[in-house]
């Protein structure tokens, strides 16, 4: 079994090994590449102005993570053409369909990214051009496999000229249209075969050279050759409409959330959240399920302190199936002397009077934990794209204190579990100010935290999220807070998250953690915005289209009856922002 992701850069350790790889089986595979064209791999990915193209590399590994084939595509987004530079798998590996998976893996991006049609050099089938037996063999293979696809070379010109004299083996320029049967015009070719000339080979290509190969083209359109190993009718796979599964958002839900249920009058934070949330995603296809993976206790206790900790497990354990303790005395005098009575300790370690401690709350708060951790894992591993679907919610845990239906700050765990390898934005889009977050990564600079919020003059919970609440110590600077007005315009809330975004593009963080919440939208019984279904989609995309490695934490959202729309639209449109073409755009007007 083997599965094929992007490779964006050499940020992750994951993917740095994975390149590592490539370059082994370029070295083996391509005995006459030069050791720079190996070496400058890494750069192509990151830096496509130097090297002329958009570089993308598919990999193929297996759940060892061990690459066993690659291709490399390169992309002209003016001209509208794709250029397939390698594509190979490792030695041994062959006849396994790994070459077939990735070839139709970079046709589909091709197409996708509204390309002509995909080009690339093949060796010639032709005995006259290739003198060797065994190698003419090995030529006629490859012409045969693409031909499946209706990919052929282009006859009638001079470009399989050999750029010495008397070479042997020169490449034919194959073309595959991607199934679109459009034909290929002569000036259109010519534009595009002077680009890959002049790009590409303009270490070996004189002008003159260039220049007879152009003139050469006096098809119009340009011809290809007749199918030679099979009947027309049977090339061209259909292409398929679904989501391909590198782009794919991991999903992982907690599946324990509705151990705990509060069944108290107006207690919105109920079950039926989740469960209306993915009535409406499962069917999309944007998806991979996961199965959730157990954590431990230990990064947790690298947010939250030890002795908060130790208390919630104690008092859930010990408390009965039907009981809550809701704390309703506080430390305001002598907060060095909390109580011995574990009910009133409550009011110690909380922030309001309306979030209980009961039998599960526990149990269901670090069971969301070990979800949100497996998503953030995901993104390690080389997903782009993961989302935690959790409750209890979180972002309103402090390192030492549970509130507003929160007990264990998922957000801030994933944040910190993944600053271990980079720099990490977490972007809270609750209704509510993040005030745990906030608190956590206060006095941090690797982790930039930023929060749109009902400002809190009107707003839970009401003693934090102030615009000039900006950080302390090394952390001064990275954190920012945007309140907003209790009644406000779509327009008024782009504002703000565009400001929010280009604070993020300056940081320049390895990923983004987004605290999401869908109490933003109309109707929400704890809010008073009106974000809809295509406010949501907007928001997704222009956040998609950082391009970062994503992880979703999902935090508030009350009203059962919208929650489905709203997150199904949001994650349409990171999903598009995330893979679509690296120039954003806004999708919805």
């Amino acid at each position: 079994m083997f599965r094929i992701r992007r490779i964006y850069d050499d940020v992750l350790p994951a993917n740095r090994t994975a390149i590592a790889q490539v370059q082994q089986i370029l070295k083996a595979q391509f005995a006459d590449l030069a050791a720079r064209d190996i070496d400058k791999l890494p750069q192509q990915l990151t830096n496509p102005l130097k090297h002329g193209f958009r570089a993308i590399l598919y990999i193929a590994e297996n759940q060892r993570r061990q690459v066993e084939g690659f291709a490399l595509l390169l992309l002209e987004p003016d001209l509208k053409f794709g250029y397939l530079e390698y594509i190979s798998t490792a030695r041994q590996l062959t006849g396994r369909g790994i070459g077939g998976a990735l070839y139709q893996r970079v046709r589909e991006e091709t197409r996708g990214r509204g390309a002509i049609g995909l080009f690339f050099e093949c060796l010639p089938d032709d005995p006259v051009l290739c003198r060797d037996p065994e190698t003419l063999k090995k030529n006629r293979a490859r012409l045969r496999f693409y031909e499946r696809y209706g990919a052929r070379p282009i006859i009638g010109t001079a470009y399989e000229t050999p750029v010495k004299e008397d070479g042997d083996n020169p490449p034919y320029l194959v073309w595959d249209d991607l199934g679109q049967d459009l034909p290929l015009g002569k000036l259109q070719a010519k534009a595009i075969v002077k680009t890959i000339l002049e790009r590409k080979y303009r270490h070996l290509c004189s002008p003159e050279y260039v220049a007879m190969v152009l003139d050469s083209f006096t098809d119009d359109p340009v011809q290809l050759r007749p199918c030679r190993y099979r009947s027309p009718s049977l090339t061209r796979p259909p292409a398929t409409a679904t989501v391909p599964a590198d782009e794919r958002i991991a999903l992982t839900v907690n599946h324990r959330h509705d151990i705990h249920h509060v069944r108290e009058r107006g207690y919105v934070e109920a079950p039926a959240r989740i469960g209306a949330i993915l009535e409406k995603i499962s069917n999309s296809g944007l998806f991979e399920p996961l199965p959730v993976k157990h954590f431990s206790e230990r990064h947790i206790t690298a947010v939250h302190d030890r002795a908060f900790v130790r208390y919630l497990k104690t008092v859930c354990a010990a408390l009965p199936e039907n009981e809550a303790v809701y704390p309703y005395v506080f430390p305001v005098r002598n907060a060095s002397r909390p109580p011995i009575d574990r009910a009133t300790r409550a009011g110690y370690y909380c922030i309001d009077t309306f979030t209980p401690l009961t039998h599960n709350a526990f149990p269901a708060a670090s069971s969301g934990v070990d979800c949100t951790l497996t998503a953030a894992s995901q993104l390690l591993g080389g997903q782009r794209l993961a989302y935690a679907l959790i409750r209890p919610p979180g972002h309103h845990a402090e390192r030492a204190l549970f509130g507003g239906f929160c007990y264990l700050n998922n957000t801030a765990i994933a944040a910190h579990y993944l600053s271990g390898t980079g720099k990490v934005a977490v972007l809270d889009i609750d209704y509510h100010h993040g005030n745990g977050t906030q608190e956590i990564f206060y006095r941090r600079p690797d982790v930039l935290t930023l929060s749109i919020h009902g400002h809190p003059r009107f707003a839970y919970p009401y003693f934090s999220g102030f615009a000039e609440e900006r950080g302390a110590d090394s952390g001064q600077g990275f954190n920012l807070n945007l309140p907003l007005a209790e009644h406000l315009t779509v327009e008024r809330y782009r504002e703000a998250l565009q400001r929010a975004i280009k604070r993020i593009e300056r940081f320049k963080p390895d990923f983004l953690v987004i605290a999401l919440g869908f109490d933003t939208g109309m109707g929400d019984p704890t809010g008073t915005w009106s974000l809809r279904p295509p406010d949501f989609e907007w928001n997704g995309h222009l956040l998609g289209a950082l391009h970062l490695p994503t992880l979703v934490v999902q935090e508030g959202g009350y009203d059962t009856g919208q929650l489905g729309d709203y997150a199904l639209s949001f994650f349409t449109g990171l999903s598009a922002g995330a893979f679509g073409p690296d120039e954003r755009r806004n999708p919805v007007e």
